[in-house]
């Protein structure tokens, strides 16, 4: 005896893949499993991941909302679509023609510059007698930590404009000047003095964790490299130690990239002012100073904020992709 069913032959099947659900959903559920399933877990992670909402994730939120709009901070916000980004890629002056030259070449020359320097005297402290490596490692980490004190101490003191000034009072007995420079208010050597303070105080936590990263390298490789024809240091430097400290290094590439696009600080403290001499030291950052606490545009150095974020990025995936070439960011 036949039933009647009054279905397709396959339909009952068909149906049944049809309410089947998608693997993106399938993902989602489990991932969700999984949060359920590891709760407590997460409780020891909020903390963070508020901090990291509070203080990253919403002021970029708003940064990149405000980058659309007009708001001096005190009265209406008004919506004005691509007006800043235009306004800055096309009669912004001061940016296309200081602010952005002046911020590549100081992170050209400040960022792979002190980032050798780092990897260079790490490597040298690496050799030393283990009695002695602590007290150089503190010798060149101190600069770091002291930052705007010393600063203010050595460097402004070393370039002063008058004659006790250490450079001026040096070419002045030699007798290659005669009168007194006036070095930190010089437009044309202004940039070259922050690029020189930006590279002595490089060592900072990159330099660390390099100097860590030498210290877990395995002895036993070198030993291998030499029965398989590396014969020199140099030749060891490049074929097993930092390839054996890529995590170091990449820690250390984003800590200089980090560093290096925020250094606006240095034209302040170095001329005590917040506009340099004729823009010299004018950097992006300063630009974005500049506008939204000078002048209070706030939608307009949200924008700026929005460029510099993107070219930080930009370069940190670069970072990325050069010590870690088989992963994703």
């Amino acid at each position: 005896m036949s039933i009647e069913t009054g279905l397709a032959p396959g339909s009952r099947t068909g149906a049944k893949q049809g309410n089947r659900p998608s693997p993106v959903l399938r993902k989602w559920r489990r991932f969700w499993r999984e949060i359920r399933r590891d709760a407590f877990c997460y409780l020891f992670l909020a903390p963070f991941l508020i901090c990291f909402a509070v203080f990253i994730v919403i002021p970029v939120v708003l940064a990149a909302t405000l980058g659309f709009t007009s708001y001096d901070g005190f009265g209406e916000l008004h919506f004005t679509g691509f007006a800043n980004y235009i306004a800055l890629f096309t009669q912004d002056i001061v940016f296309l023609t200081k602010a952005l030259p002046n911020t590549f070449l100081f992170a050209l020359l400040v960022g792979p510059g002190g980032y050798a320097l780092s990897f260079l005297f790490a490597w040298l402290i690496h050799q030393l007698p283990l009695r002695i490596r602590d007290y150089y490692t503190l010798v060149f980490y101190a600069p770091s930590m002291a930052g705007a004190v010393a600063l203010s101490v050595v460097w402004i003191a070393a370039f002063s404009g008058d004659r006790v000034g250490y450079v001026n009072h040096f070419l002045l007995t030699m007798g290659w000047i005669e009168s007194p420079v006036v070095w930190l208010q010089d437009p044309e050597s202004l940039m070259k003095i922050m690029i020189l303070v930006s590279l002595w105080m490089s060592f900072s936590v990159g330099f660390l964790a390099m100097l860590a990263g030498l210290q877990t390298v395995n002895r036993e490789l070198y030993e291998a490299g030499r029965i398989d024809g590396i014969s020199s240091r140099l030749q060891e430097v490049f074929y097993i130690t930092i390839p054996s400290m890529k995590p170091q290094m990449l820690f250390s590439a984003v800590m200089t990239i980090v560093s290096t696009l925020k250094a606006g600080s240095i034209s302040t403290q170095l001329t005590g002012m917040a506009v340099t001499p004729q823009y010299a030291g004018h950097l992006l950052i300063n630009h974005i100073d500049d506008y939204a606490f000078i002048r209070f545009e706030l939608g307009y150095a949200s924008a700026l904020s929005v460029i510099l974020l993107l070219l930080s990025y930009f370069v940190m995936r670069f970072a990325y992709r050069l010590f870690h070439e088989k992963e994703e960011l």
